[in-house]
């Protein structure tokens, strides 16, 4: 066995007690890989896979919603099913970059899908100001050529501790509106909000209904109840097996009236 210097164990000891002294703050962990719903199913649930909605109905459009997790993406495939729109994680954070973005986005509309973009709220390493700013210089911007969503903002719980990132409901709400103006002052549109209702109300319980389209998450055979002050859905995620699936809540003219503006 290996025995240290003097010098040497002094040097781990403080090392250790840098480490583990009570009080001492660590770094807040790296942006990393999040995809839309992974804290949702987490807290939620899944709820029973074959517990799902109908699909290829002409009152709803069919879709799904991608992230790094995906790798490259067969959209032939996907497109087969009847998938009709995409959206594709860019970004998270103000560190994370989703380095399949342009296999997905690209390649979601070469094979016909309207498509868009989602960005990973991390409200407590920055502000919603800086992460709309991220989002749109790194994927998130929209163009009126028919067939690009508005950006979505996918607000759910923290995946690093506290449900609700140590914020208020006031302080979320001013996070999301600060997120949302610079969204709007950047692209002309108004980003669409990704949440569950028992993280909304809980969180931030604010009203974006005259303004943001809400996209539900909720893992059963129905939306339910509409997280605070929205009394419409505009897209519903309804399970994530074997991949993210939604619905947009209106016919597809409706869908192309949403990506036109």
């Amino acid at each position: 066995m290996r025995t240290l210097s003097t010098g040497a164990t002094a040097l781990a000891t403080c090392a250790m007690l840098a480490v583990t002294t009570p009080g001492t703050a660590a770094p807040p962990p790296a942006d990393t890989d999040h995809a839309m719903g992974s804290q949702i199913a987490r807290h939620e649930g899944l709820g029973d896979p074959r517990d799902v909605p109908g699909t290829g109905r002409s009152d709803a459009v069919d879709g799904i919603d991608v992230s790094s997790h995906q790798g490259n993406v067969d959209w032939h495939h996907w497109w087969g099913r009847g998938k009709r729109f995409a959206y594709v994680k860019a970004t998270e954070g103000t560190g994370y970059r989703n380095p399949y973005f342009a296999q997905q986005y690209d390649g979601s509309y070469d094979v016909g899908m309207i498509r868009g973009a989602y960005h990973f709220a991390l409200p407590d390493h920055s502000s919603g100001w800086e992460q709309a700013d991220f989002f749109v210089d790194n994927g998130g911007g929209w163009s009126a050529d028919g067939r690009t969503l508005p950006g979505a903002l996918d607000m759910e719980y923290n995946p690093y501790g506290d449900t609700c990132y140590g914020m208020s409901q006031a302080a979320m709400v001013d996070w999301v509106r600060a997120f949302s103006d610079r969204y709007q002052a950047r692209t002309g549109r108004w980003p669409v909000i990704y949440t569950s209702a028992n993280w909304w109300d809980r969180c931030a319980h604010g009203d974006f209904s005259s303004t943001n389209p809400l996209w539900v998450a909720r893992y059963a055979s129905g939306v339910g109840e509409l997280p605070h002050a929205w009394d419409y859905h505009t897209f519903w995620q309804y399970t994530s097996t074997p991949i993210d699936q939604n619905q947009f809540n209106g016919a597809y003219e409706r869908l192309q009236v949403l990506a036109t503006g």
